[in-house]
């Protein structure tokens, strides 16, 4: 035998990131967000019916927000099989990092004039506590809308996980950390503003946040953070890292017997979606002016859920449909019947359940593939 001659294996050329149309797709959507509406908005004239609103901008602003927090939850919940009813919570505390930043930007602005957001000098506070330190710093800021979400995604997660808690408790057990959190932050004593949370906001390194041109930086900025998580996401799923998670959803003791530690691997996506969704959360406050602990209420965490199930899980694109989809729904039958948007929005995650259960992505699937 000649030893020169060896056995060779070749191996499967790896996929590109995006198909060709997917690219197409992604190029147009970046330059909808990044051209298309800052001229609508800011160079078309208001009566000119291709004007976009400054409250289309906000809307939509607002959803790209919600799409963020639904792709987090397409990672844990269509990639890794983990249904958490508590990611509101990851939102909101997102939200406060930056809220706090931007109530210390205030300064003498405020209504009692004092350095002291007013909150606190209506309570008699003398002085600022431990947790609000850091809240002065831009930079320190941007670095708690990231760790904080995480720290508490990781501690948490590390004992559930190493518990082996899965299923249906461990959807209840998410639901029970952010109602607790909810009634934690609704007290005065917290330092977070209690019941009326923070508002008022007037400025974000030192520009005037509520200029029509701040709006639409914003609005870019979010629409740009959303493209990134998904193209951050797309790669995720797509590597040894995505294939394990996938295996981990179907057969978790498979995994378990083939060497691998589901732990480090459901941990690791778990902090990853918290902190996409404080991201989300940090991104949405100043563009709604408030943030209080009913962002924290379980049937927020339960809309994110629905989001993701109405576009179609383990699919990225899917879950962020949804978020337009139930939203924008949401926006309109809220001002048109507002006394029936609950029942619908309940009906909605019926009928998707038993009828769609691949979600608006899944059922497109179907009618292109009967066309053939």
């Amino acid at each position: 035998m000649n030893k020169s001659s060896t056995n060779s294996v070749t191996l499967p050329t790896p996929a590109p990131l995006l198909s060709r149309t997917g690219w197409g797709a992604f190029l147009t959507a970046l330059i909808v967000v990044c051209a298309m509406a800052p001229v609508l908005n800011l160079l078309v004239p208001t009566g000119n019916p291709l004007h976009l609103s400054d409250y289309g901008v906000g809307l939509v602003g607002r959803i790209m927000c919600y799409a963020i927090c639904a792709l987090a939850m397409d990672l844990i919940w269509g990639y890794t099989g983990i249904l958490s009813l508590g990611h509101g919570l990851f939102f909101a505390l997102g939200g406060y990092a930056m809220g706090m930043y931007l109530m210390r930007q205030i300064g003498l602005d405020g209504n009692y004039k004092s350095e002291l957001p007013d909150f606190m000098v209506f309570l008699d506070w003398k002085e600022l506590p431990w947790h609000w330190m850091l809240s002065g710093s831009f930079v320190a800021t941007l670095f708690l809308i990231v760790a904080v979400p995480g720290i508490v995604a990781f501690v948490f997660g590390y004992f559930a996980f190493r518990s082996r808690i899965k299923g249906v408790y461990f959807s209840i057990i998410t639901q029970a950390m952010t109602f607790a959190a909810m009634l934690l932050f609704f007290r005065n004593e917290t330092g977070f503003g209690g019941n009326n949370g923070f508002t008022d906001f007037k400025r974000i390194l030192n520009i005037p946040i509520a200029t029509q041109e701040m709006r639409m930086t914003l609005f870019v900025m979010t629409g740009l953070t959303l493209l990134s998580f998904f193209l951050m996401a797309r790669w995720l799923v797509r590597s040894k890292f995505g294939r394990v998670l996938q295996a981990v959803r179907d057969a978790e003791t498979r995994v378990m017997f083939s060497g691998y530690n589901p732990l480090g691997y459901k941990l690791t996506i778990w902090t990853i979606s918290a902190m996409m969704c404080g991201v989300a959360g940090a991104l949405y406050v100043p563009q709604v002016g408030i943030i209080n602990p009913s962002e924290m209420s379980p049937a927020n965490s339960i809309e994110i859920a629905i989001w993701a199930a109405v576009g179609g899980r383990a699919t990225l694109i899917g879950p962020i449909l949804g978020a337009f989809i139930v939203s924008g729904a949401k926006s309109w039958l809220t001002v048109a019947y507002p006394e029936f948007w609950l029942y619908f929005l309940g009906a909605l995650f019926i009928g998707v359940t038993l009828f769609l259960p691949e979600g608006v992505v899944g059922l497109v699937k179907k009618l292109k593939g009967g066309r053939k």
